[in-house]
């Protein structure tokens, strides 16, 4: 977190710059325990304990430096501020930038088509949780996992580290028969839920495993024809050099 104020201000000491900022900036000061945070990190010279903060923390920290040099990521938020509340009142905004987005990283449009239609399916599913008794992050964990291994054959976890990734979305880098069936598995799943009235966990997950097998199996049909197997090690980043967005 220091290095970021270091590298947005004139004075060589950066300590006393921060203790000076929370003074000026009473608000920042009252938060500033659940902004920063002292951690153990491993540098070269050993673990050290240093003050740090995530993104969140950063950004509010940059609000509060009277520095030119901060002047360009005050502005950017602020513009992206106005985006945020642009989309709220028009959504149809938010989906034409995830698409901007999508292209400016090299994805084909017609990729990007079913990639759109992916979310608005999970959206839908994930609704449908949470009114039928799914409370807990782990809950949806868990869904998803035993959609994933019946229709894949393999959980989401295992799926990544199949494709070599790491905080990625899996999604984006799914190939069109990958999201086609994760499709056909989630809205297979989201009928059964709405047919049969599933109410509680335990009752989703029978009905997760189910739509699950129901796409697995047309999986298996495709793969007999096709002669390969649909599930890859494939992924996005194997053939595209980093894209810097601006």
């Amino acid at each position: 977190m220091e290095d970021v104020v270091l590298a947005l201000i004139d004075s060589a000491n950066v300590k006393d710059y921060i203790n000076k900022m929370r003074r000026r900036d009473q608000e920042l000061s009252k938060g500033y325990g659940q902004i920063v945070h002292t951690l153990e990190i491993e540098t070269k010279g050993g673990k050290q304990r240093m003050n740090c903060a995530n993104l969140e923390g950063i950004f509010r920290i940059i609000q509060s430096i009277p520095s030119k040099k901060a002047e360009p990521f005050k502005r950017w938020l602020a513009a992206v501020g106005k985006e945020r509340v642009d989309e709220i009142q028009n959504p149809e905004l938010a989906m034409d930038r995830m698409r901007n987005l999508y292209e400016k990283k090299g994805y084909p449009k017609d990729w990007i088509d079913k990639r759109v239609r992916s979310i608005a399916v999970r959206k839908d599913l994930t609704d449908e949780w949470k009114n039928r008794g799914a409370e807990q992050e782990k809950d949806y964990e868990i869904l998803t996992a035993e959609i994933s291994k019946a229709c894949f054959g393999i959980i989401p976890s295992e799926y990544k580290k199949l494709k070599g990734l790491k905080l990625e979305n899996l999604r984006d880098h799914m190939d069109d028969f990958e999201l086609i069936l994760t499709m056909l598995s989630e809205r297979t799943t989201t009928e059964i839920h709405r047919t049969k009235d599933s109410r509680g966990v335990p009752r989703l997950k029978d009905d997760a495993r189910v739509g699950g097998q129901i796409a697995g199996g047309a999986r298996k049909q495709i793969e007999r024809k096709i002669g390969r197997n649909i599930v890859s090690k494939d992924n996005f980043l194997q053939n595209k050099k980093k894209i810097v967005l601006k």
